[in-house]
């Protein structure tokens, strides 16, 4: 048994072979097919983004061709890394995903930071994010009170948090159980979108299709459209999470990884083209709410209440699966450090690491509290975590070369292909959108400070703590 679960079993007073049938207990096993992965990755994935910034990217593209060029490519880039963390994922197989990746490549300090930088901004700042987008739209359908104050969302953002913080707690296979039933209403929901612009153009309520323009050799805001659809395609990564859980992880690993995101490719175009054609491309570029507006015009005000419910949904979809796999990131990092040991409890019975759950909630809630006191919870929950995020997700992919380097002889069911060219495509990705993320998201607004800066303050927190607190790891 791990050591630093010894608060919890008294296993010096146990004999040999009763510590060995514990030790075993109390650890991840291998409970999760293939469906189940691939479901989670679409939930994390498929969120509020494909909702939001598809009128986003045509203001900004100006022509229909690179619309969706931006879109395939996002699809493209997300492949790349994905190959990245697969080999990754098979040839290091844990628990913690990108923490393991990062403590062997660069050591304990680097990885107590992601650690840290994974439960006070990364993974709870994504959840109580999704728990405002849960609660604003629940409030178009069941207002609590004035529909316009924050303090109804953030009441609907909390009750869907505890929630599914509970049913994660109950079991491993509720919580996935319950992400593959959320993710068929989403990805149903989605396909309700595109039925609505066939209705639409089959019923003549189309808009006449955009007038021919010449379109200009490359759109000087491209970039900043690709900042928002690589931000669409954010989360598959976390599969690496799964990989200790995951059946026959040497296989299902690429697997789930390339299915998921060839789906979420095949869907983002799909939607695109249903903004496109049910909108045309400058009403879809004017719109706040892009899928409501569609919903509207195919079906009047019940469509657009339908769809509404749809986004709630996608949100408690996204909700649980980062639930699912930033508690075993927090489990990963107790494991290694005595000050963070409370965390490293796996419940045997139920398969979940219960404290980090707990932990995990109470974070998430803290922040939609503080979310609701700014007014702007959503947007302000977006800027707290990006440029954290993508500071170690180019941390994780510059770790393959290091890795290939340091243990040349650990065996790699899966390698790359092409590399070095694909990891490399996949480090710039990540150092431009580390770079766009503190260039361009500078709005919003924590307390009066830039949320942006804020996040990266909460990590050089971390920093502090390390120095404090964690100056001598747990037994490896």
């Amino acid at each position: 048994m791990d050591p630093d679960n010894r608060a919890c079993f008294p296993m010096a007073k146990l004999p040999p072979d009763q510590q060995a049938a514990i030790a075993g207990a109390a650890a991840p096993r291998e409970v999760i097919g293939l469906a189940e992965a691939v479901a989670l990755i679409i939930g994390v994935v498929v969120g509020a983004g494909i909702f939001k910034a598809p009128s986003l990217v045509a203001g900004l593209t100006g022509q229909p061709g690179w619309m969706f060029a931006a879109w395939a490519l996002g699809g493209l880039m997300s492949v790349a890394g994905a190959l990245c963390y697969a080999e990754l994922g098979t040839a290091y197989a844990h628990v913690g995903g990108d923490y393991h990746f990062l403590r062997r490549a660069y050591g304990r300090q680097v990885s107590f930071l992601f650690a840290w930088a994974r439960f006070s901004v990364i993974a709870t700042g994504s959840i109580a994010l999704l728990g405002f987008v849960f609660g604003d739209y629940m409030q178009r359908v069941l207002p609590l009170g004035d529909p316009q104050a924050p303090w109804g969302a953030a009441a609907y953002a909390s009750l869907a948090i505890i929630a599914l913080s509970w049913l994660n707690m109950r079991s491993v296979k509720a919580g996935t159980f319950a992400q593959a039933w959320l993710t068929m209403i989403e990805v149903g929901g989605l396909l309700l979108i595109v039925f609505a612009a066939l209705f639409l153009v089959a019923g003549g309520g189309a808009p006449p299709a955009d007038p021919a323009t010449a379109a200009p050799a490359w759109p000087a805001s491209f970039g900043l459209a690709m900042v928002f659809v690589l931000l669409t395609y954010g989360g598959w990564n976390e599969a690496a999470y799964l990989s200790a859980e995951l059946l026959d992880a040497r296989r299902n690993m690429v697997r789930a990884l390339v299915l998921s995101l060839v789906i979420i490719t095949a869907l983002y175009l799909l939607v695109t083209w249903a903004y496109w054609k049910g909108l045309g491309m400058a009403a879809m570029s004017r719109s706040d709410a892009v899928a409501a507006d569609l919903l509207r015009a195919a079906f009047g005000a019940p469509g657009a209440a339908i769809i509404s419910l749809v986004i709630a949904i996608a949100a408690l979809t996204s909700i649980n699966a980062t639930i699912i796999v930033g508690a075993r990131c927090s489990y990963a990092a107790g494991r290694d450090w005595p000050v963070l040991r409370r965390l490293a409890v796996w419940d045997p019975r139920r398969g979940t690491p219960a404290n980090a759950l707990r932990v995990q909630c109470a974070a998430a809630l803290l922040l939609v509290l503080a979310g609701a006191w700014t007014g702007s919870g959503f947007k302000s929950m977006v800027e707290f975590t990006a440029p954290v995020f993508w500071l170690f997700f180019l941390l994780a992919g510059v770790s393959l070369f290091v890795l290939r380097v340091r243990e040349p002889a650990t065996a790699r069911p899966f390698r790359v292909p092409l590399f070095p060219f694909v990891p490399l495509a996949f480090c710039a990705m990540c150092a431009y959108m580390l770079w766009s993320s503190l260039s361009y998201v500078y709005s919003q607004s924590l307390g009066g400070w830039n949320a942006a800066w804020v996040g990266v303050a909460v990590l050089a927190l971390g920093g502090l703590l390390l120095l404090v607190a964690g100056r001598r790891p747990a037994p490896a």
